[in-house]
């Protein structure tokens, strides 16, 4: 549940320098829905960045984050709504997809004359497959099949569902000639297992903990999408680039399915000090908050300072000034 925290301590968070080891600071992480990856991840994030007052210090075993910090990851509607969180103040961070954080940015597609220009990346973190999930034994030969069908086309405030409409519409599909439905993973995993919907998107880093559930009870299939199709996407959504979810990611589901995906970012306000995000970026990547990684969710294995920058360069979104401290005392950037 979102929730917001004093007003008051939320500034004493943003304070810098000097002031990053004296009292708790609070840092508030947007993720996702509590049955997607953003959600674990954020909250493996959090726990590798935060050092609140009074812990052990690193040394000794304790934490090994931002001296003070307190950093907390909230299920939120994703993407789209952790973009507009951080510009308008309402988060210090969220986890968004390159697609819509870029033409939230710049103010484009769907967000025309609306920019957001207080985002800012910390990290590429890993990519993010779209997940088209169909009920046990069914199979579509493209998205124009979906016409006339009960459709999950993901939250309302996800990156997901401006991408999914998009995508839709090269095969001429819409909300005009599908019976849509707004849900998030876990609804639309429990829906489609019930017979209400047919097929659901999904945007996540496998395997995906709601859609563990489904395969291994009702079960589910996934669309593999052809090379052609992938082409054809990519050319009318950049930031989806072809990728695959390998066979075994979910029981039952024994091929290959070959897919778009998204690249998953950190991203913070441009209000936030250069010495605060250099402070967080610096504790992103220390040996402690790898091991966190390594032992969570799937996806923080691929989490790697050496995919760091992976396509930031030709996103269009600025690094923030104090990541790029980082990653220029790193040696990864001049």
């Amino acid at each position: 549940m979102f929730y917001r925290l004093a007003v008051a301590a939320i500034a004493a968070s943003l304070t810098a320098g000097t002031a990053l080891a004296e009292d708790p600071k609070f840092f508030r992480i947007g993720t996702g829905s509590a049955g997607g990856t953003y959600f674990p991840i954020g909250g493996t994030i959090a726990n590798g960045i935060s050092a609140p007052p009074g812990s052990r210090p690193c040394d000794k075993g304790g934490q090994c984050g931002v001296p003070g910090l307190i950093a907390i990851a909230q299920s939120t509607t994703a993407s789209v709504f952790n973009n507009a969180a951080v510009q308008n103040g309402e988060l210090e961070a969220g986890l968004a997809g390159a697609y819509s954080t870029r033409d939230m940015y710049l103010g484009e597609g769907k967000f025309e004359g609306k920019p957001h220009p207080k985002l800012r990346v910390v990290a590429n973190l890993y990519p993010e497959d779209l997940h088209l999930v169909l009920a046990k034994g069914t199979k579509i030969n493209d998205l124009g099949d979906l016409k006339g069908k009960r459709v999950g086309i993901a939250q309302a405030g996800s990156g997901t569902q401006v991408a999914v409409e998009a995508m839709l519409g090269l095969w001429g599909v819409s909300r005009d000639n599908i019976d849509e439905a707004e849900l998030n993973n876990s609804q639309s995993a429990e829906r489609l297992a019930d017979g209400q919907i047919d097929a659901y998107f999904y945007a996540a880093g496998w395997p995906v903990s709601a859609m563990v559930q489904l395969a291994t009870t009702k079960g589910m299939d996934l669309h593999s999408f052809t090379d052609e199709d992938m082409a054809k996407i990519n050319a009318a959504v950049p930031a989806y680039i072809p990728s695959m979810i390998p066979a075994g990611a979910y029981e039952g589901v024994d091929y290959d399915a070959k897919t778009p995906a998204v690249s998953a970012l950190l991203v913070v306000s441009s209000d936030l000090s250069e010495d605060f995000v250099y402070a967080i970026t610096k504790a992103l990547w220390n040996d402690n908050t790898r091991k966190l990684l390594d032992n969570g969710h799937a996806k923080g294995k691929q989490i790697t300072l050496d995919t760091a920058l992976d396509g930031v360069a030709a996103l269009g979104v600025p690094l923030h000034d104090g990541a790029k401290k980082f990653y220029k005392e790193a040696g990864m950037m001049e």
